[in-house]
């Protein structure tokens, strides 16, 4: 109902306060609005008449007529006409809680985005492709050329990110790229940076996005994919969707949902809680309520996700000692939302964390005769992405060939020599 983000807005301070669950204290909230409709409503009605003459009515003191349609009334002239207070103020109430649900109704609606090359929408600067739905893609190609590399890597960029910023991370390592002979071509995803929004973007349609980048581009039957962060989660829906074509995957610090299936319920469980507190909230949301994600990350009384915030709880120590060297990034992070935050930052959320199609825990091996390999890093003392939860998918995917960086962090592929042995790995013993 409209009133629904003002019933969560009051038990998330409940939640907060007490540490409760805050479904529990929704459902209260639920409850006590439903009792202060009815009492507002019974406030509103005038009790029964009480008839003169009637048992309960006052007695007949005057002389009365009966007129032709069999009331009674007195035989006295009344002058005058009485003011109906208590209809007037219904009438009110009605009004009060009407403006009311238009103002939340219109709280939880995001603005349309500028579209990237229409008249309010920011310009196109790179190429960009059209995709068989009229969606345009947009991309950047960098490494050596196609005509000479021996590998094409795809590389998917994380959240409040771009397709600069992947690139960034290739030129610290220029030396191993020249040595294998990479190319690579990263693109925005949907939303982000000068890519179309998708409004019905979902884990399929982005690795089918993908699948049509590489056949633009010719890269061949066969492909690499490697994802960061947010992107790192896309790479599943490649092994899910787009097995066939791949040569290799690589999946670094990828992002999880905390209700995958296949999590044991006191894992996930154990792994959420340990978010800092607005996380709780912020993932709840996306996850039970998508429609209020706008809603939630943009109001002003209770703190957003803390991604999109960038608080600097969610970074470990590592992470806060790698920051400086990312100047560049932060400075490009305008760039990811140039067309609005909801189908960017929002969207990611809704997707990331919302309701899948498919168990990463249920794939099975993409590559059964080991002529492919598939690769998940990840920073023991990462505090966005619980390494709990993905030495979890390692055990029950054991052909994912898992590394656990001791020491790292989040942000542990901005040290050029880790990137570097992350795009050494999978060619390692190969001609």
């Amino acid at each position: 109902m409209a009133l629904y983000p003002v019933l969560f807005l009051v038990s998330n301070n409940i939640a907060t306060r007490l540490d409760y669950d805050p479904s529990s204290i929704l459902k209260v909230a639920v409850v006590l609005f439903l009792g202060l409709v009815a009492w507002a409503y019974q406030a509103t009605q005038p009790p029964p008449q009480k008839t003169s003459g009637s048992p309960g009515g006052p007695p007949i003191t005057a002389s009365r007529i009966k007129p032709r349609d069999g009331s009674l009334s007195l035989a006295h002239t009344v002058t005058g006409e009485a003011v109906n207070f208590s209809g007037m103020f219904k009438e009110v109430t009605v009004i009060l809680f009407l403006g009311l649900a238009v103002w939340a109704y219109q709280a939880t609606q995001p603005p349309p985005p500028k579209i990237c090359g229409t008249l309010d929408g920011p310009p196109i600067t790179a190429p960009r492709m059209k995709l068989r739905d009229g969606r345009h893609l947009s991309y950047k190609e960098h490494g050596v050329s196609k005509e000479t590399a021996k590998a094409k890597i795809i590389l998917v960029h994380g959240f409040a990110s771009t397709k600069h910023d992947m690139m960034s991370m290739t030129e610290p390592v220029l030396d191993v790229v020249e040595e294998l002979r990479l190319y690579f071509v990263s693109f925005d995803r949907p939303g982000y940076g000068e890519s179309d929004p998708d409004p019905r973007r979902t884990p399929k349609s982005l690795a089918l996005d993908i699948e049509e980048l590489a056949d633009h581009l010719g890269l061949g039957y066969k492909f690499y994919v490697v994802g960061f962060s947010m992107g790192g989660q896309v790479v599943w829906g490649c092994l899910k969707y787009i097995p066939h074509r791949l040569s290799g995957a690589t999946l670094i610090a990828p992002v999880v949902n905390y209700w995958w299936p296949g999590f044991p319920a006191n894992l996930s469980a154990e792994a959420y809680y340990r978010q800092i507190r607005q996380d709780h909230w912020a993932l709840y949301v996306a996850h039970h309520t998508p429609w209020l994600t706008y809603w939630w990350n943009t109001q002003k009384w209770f703190p957003a996700s803390a991604a999109i915030s960038m608080k600097t709880d969610i970074l470990s120590r590592q992470d806060l000692e790698i920051l400086p060297m990312m100047a560049e990034k932060r400075s490009n992070r305008p760039q990811a939302t140039l067309q609005g935050v909801f189908e960017s930052l929002h969207r990611d959320l809704m997707i990331g964390f919302g309701k899948w199609e498919f168990d990463p825990m249920d794939l099975e091996n993409p590559f059964p005769n080991n002529e492919g390999s598939v690769h998940l890093w990840q920073g023991d003392e990462d505090i966005m992405v619980p390494s709990s939860l993905q030495r979890y998918i390692a055990q029950r995917l054991p052909w994912i060939d898992y590394h656990e960086v001791p020491g790292a962090g989040h942000l542990f592929t901005a040290i050029p020599q880790n990137f570097g042995q992350i795009l050494k790995v999978p060619f390692l013993g190969r001609d």
